[in-house]
């Protein structure tokens, strides 16, 4: 019988001038999702993503969103890629490929992931609402660029189709959550090295 992987549970804060975010993330349990960013629709889809990612995931982030959402939402996917690093950087090797393809009603969306040591995203999405709520879709971009080069790892992200910009969003999150589950999975016994065959992937 294999050991349940234990201890991987990982913090990273960011504290800037125009944002204050603290993540806890454990990718071994399934258990609490707490996700408070002042942005209602923001925590919708971060609450879509763990809880169908199946782990534990704690978002406290405040910022200048008065001024305008962008630091928010952009730094909120560095600090998550800050904590997704740490997974790898103290814990060891990773299973390391993701993906997933996720339905919601009239769309579909998919994300693959690459925890190989080198940030790139590819970020093909489309919407045909600017925005959902008071939520600007474009500001999903950005939230993706700070979590591929923190993380430091591929990301190729795409909407298949929809008439929707909150299925299409939803879909896209829940997607991201399957796939960080997936690459993010412990592999047992193994050297760092065992990741790529170059050797290493720093």
């Amino acid at each position: 019988m294999s050991k349940k992987p234990s201890g991987r549970k990982c913090t990273s804060e960011r504290k800037t001038k125009e944002t204050e975010i603290r993540i806890v993330i454990d990718p071994d349990s399934k258990g609490e999702v707490s996700i408070k960013t002042t942005l209602p629709f923001f925590d919708h889809i971060l609450t879509a993503m763990a809880f169908h990612g199946g782990f534990s995931l704690s978002i406290s982030a405040k910022g200048d969103t008065d001024v305008d959402p962008h630091h928010l939402v952009e730094d909120t996917g560095i600090v998550l890629g800050d904590v997704l690093n740490k997974i790898v950087s103290e814990h060891g090797p990773v299973a390391r490929f993701g993906n997933a393809m996720i339905p919601m009603d009239d769309s579909l969306a998919e994300v693959v992931i690459d925890v190989c040591g080198r940030p790139y995203l590819i970020y093909k999405c489309s919407y045909p609402q600017p925005f959902a709520g008071q939520f600007d879709i474009s500001l999903l971009k950005e939230f993706f660029v700070g979590l591929a080069t923190h993380a430091k790892i591929n990301i190729h992200a795409g909407t298949r189709y929809g008439e929707n910009s909150h299925h299409l969003a939803e879909a896209l999150f829940k997607a991201l959550g399957k796939a960080i589950f997936q690459a993010y999975t412990l592999k047992n016994g193994s050297l760092p090295e065992s990741m790529s065959t170059k050797g290493t992937i720093a």
